[in-house]
């Protein structure tokens, strides 16, 4: 796992030393053991490392024996070892697995590879640069390309120490509005893409070829339920196996819920050491993750920690932002972030039971839409509901909501075509699939992959994740959908799965998310907090809300007239994003009090978790 960045100058200047090094040490937690750059003729190549495979002899960039390729990865290479047979390789690094891949099958080396990862390679002989990102996403890739040269980085921050302009995608900002995070290819900065999963960019001097390295498929084969279960059982075993593989300490987050209890079973049954695992409590009581979670140690027998989330862990929002690069309304980073912190004194790297939800049909939201009316819907008619429910604000709500300066800047109806384009592009799939297959290209890559890796490498932890292997990926969509949501029941078949390895309780618990009572915040401890942030002068002069209405929206939360969570965290957010990156150009994670805060909220120790 590392942060990498590079640079191809189409005139053949170099780039800057000074901030070549700045670029790299604004995303030192990614890598804090080594740091690497190889630069010439206009084009550069730096690394800074997290060492988790060979230690001792991962350096970074690495160069062929022939000198004439050079490469730069960040993540891991599950089945390296597979990959090395027949390669000569002199270190036990995924790294050169690669390069020497490269060298002997040329550009499409890539089929080859289960893991997570953006890659670059040049090729010093042909002066192409190749860029690549994994199959869905797990790893962040960002471009910035204004004709002469061309930037890419793990971290957008990086980016801008090469004095990239911080300038709006006011349609991002739309986006993010209607979805609570920003689907790729877009970001917040105008210019600066964000790589799609599955691709791959040739960078040329005279031109630039984006394509498609891989595609999801989707196939719904007849089978017996026994066997969909036997082959899910031994395919997930296989990629938590090969997850498994690891130079440093490594263990687990362990909620009590199905996905995770699955992981860390199979995790169990493959390793002779006790599997260390990690949970939070939540701070209102509410769910109880805590006991739920130690339940589920006691089962499979781990060493379990539990902490308990305090209300102060709010104050953190700023620096978790920070970290994301762009605004996002999702809660359940700072929770992941205090869990994150708590691994990370005792290890280097952690499996998560995250993008199970997507594959197998977890969520709430699935059977909300998938009602027994699905099949009577137009196709017109199902887009209009999944972008209705998966919306944060509709077209409507943006409208009335929004200044008239905003709705000059914006296409209402163009971030309605991120949910009609995923659904379209399987027409032949049933509609359970069409729906997964939505959450899997744009939920997971655009928010709860990011999640994993931009919270967990804050504190230079690894996150894998077995259910992104992309052998239960191709396996899930070989499925029919009612082999997944079947009579209302979401997960049907991991539930089998899981029924042969953990208690009925684990295996068949409602399924609860990480939780915050921000809502109660909101009206008590952080409502002088929001009414400051969101009616600023800042806040007005960005010419994005209708100042009554959105006092309207905080109104009606604060009076407990309606519950507007979801949407004053989102305002909130977008609102210090604009204070981190356009009003200042910090460096390191700020504090409330370096965005210009005063309301600090003040936590009673009855408010404390």
């Amino acid at each position: 796992m590392c942060g990498i960045v590079g640079g191809f100058d189409r005139t053949g200047r170099p780039f800057c030393a000074k901030e070549i090094e700045s670029a790299c040490q604004r995303m030192a937690h990614r890598g804090p053991d080594d740091e690497g750059v190889f630069s010439e003729h206009g084009v550069f190549l730096a690394n800074r490392r997290l060492a988790i495979l060979d230690v001792a002899a991962g350096h970074q960039p690495m160069v062929s024996d022939d000198g004439q390729s050079v490469i730069v990865q960040n993540g891991e290479i599950y089945n390296f070892v597979e990959l090395s047979a027949g390669l000569g390789c002199r270190t036990k690094c995924d790294t050169e697995v690669l390069l020497r891949l490269f060298e002997r099958d040329g550009r499409r080396f890539v089929d080859q590879l289960n893991g997570m990862f953006a890659i670059a390679v040049f090729d010093r002989r042909e002066q192409v640069l190749s860029i690549y990102r994994d199959r869905l996403g797990q790893k962040p890739l960002y471009i910035y390309d204004d004709g002469t040269r061309l930037l890419f980085a793990s971290e957008i921050k990086s980016l801008l120490a090469f004095g990239v302009p911080v300038e709006v995608d006011w349609d991002a900002v739309d986006a993010f509005l209607t979805y609570n995070y920003i689907p790729a290819p877009l970001t917040i900065f105008k210019n600066i893409q964000h790589v799609m999963p599955g691709t791959v960019w040739h960078i040329r001097p005279d031109r630039t070829d984006i394509e498609a390295w891989w595609k999801l498929q989707i196939s719904e084969e007849q089978r017996t339920d026994a066997d969909w279960q036997h082959e899910l059982h031994d395919t997930l075993r296989d990629a938590v196996g090969l997850r498994l593989r690891s130079d440093v300490p490594l263990g687990a987050f362990l909620s009590g819920g199905l996905d995770s209890s699955v992981i860390v079973k199979l995790m169990a049954e493959q390793t002779s050491r006790t599997v260390k695992t990690y949970c939070v409590g939540l701070g209102d009581c509410r769910f109880h993750d805590e006991i739920y979670s130690q339940q589920a140690a006691e089962a499979i027998g781990t060493d379990h920690c539990v902490d308990r989330v305090k209300s102060e862990l709010f104050n953190e929002w700023p620096r978790v932002l920070y970290h994301n690069d762009q605004p996002h309304g999702d809660i359940s980073f700072l929770p992941t972030f205090h869990v994150s912190r708590l691994a990370k004194r005792d290890l280097t790297v952690v499996l998560t039971g995250d993008g199970s939800d997507e594959l197998f049909a977890g969520y709430d939201l699935h059977r909300s839409i998938l009602t027994e009316d699905i099949g009577t819907l137009s196709d017109n008619e199902f887009v209009q509901r999944v972008t209705n429910r998966v919306s944060l604000l509709n077209a409507a709500q943006r409208h009335e909501l929004y200044s008239n300066e905003m709705l000059s800047r914006v296409h209402l109806e163009a971030s309605s075509r991120f949910v009609e384009e995923r659904l379209a592009a399987y027409p032949d799939a049933d509609r359970v699939n069409q729906l997964l297959a939505f959450d899997t290209l744009q939920l997971l890559p655009g928010n709860n992959l990011v999640k994993p890796d931009k919270v967990a490498m804050a504190v230079s932890l690894e996150a894998r994740s077995p259910f992104m292997d992309f052998r239960v990926v191709d396996l899930a969509f070989r499925m029919p959908g009612q082999v997944k949501l079947r009579d209302g029941e979401t997960k049907a078949v991991l539930k089998r799965v899981a029924e042969t390895m953990l208690p009925h309780d684990i295996v068949h618990r409602p399924k609860q998310m990480f939780s915050m009572p921000v809502g109660d915040w909101f009206r008590g401890p952080l409502q002088p907090l929001v009414r400051e942030v969101l009616c600023s002068p800042s806040s007005r002069d960005r010419g994005i809300f209708d100042q009554r209405q959105l006092k309207t929206v905080v109104d009606e939360h604060m009076s407990m007239a309606a519950d507007h969570t979801r949407a004053i965290r989102a305002f909130v957010a977008l609102e210090l994003w604009f204070r981190m990156y356009v009003d200042q150009s910090l460096q390191t994670a700020p504090t409330f009090a370096d965005l210009g805060v005063e309301q600090l909220p003040e936590w009673s120790e009855s408010r404390a978790a």
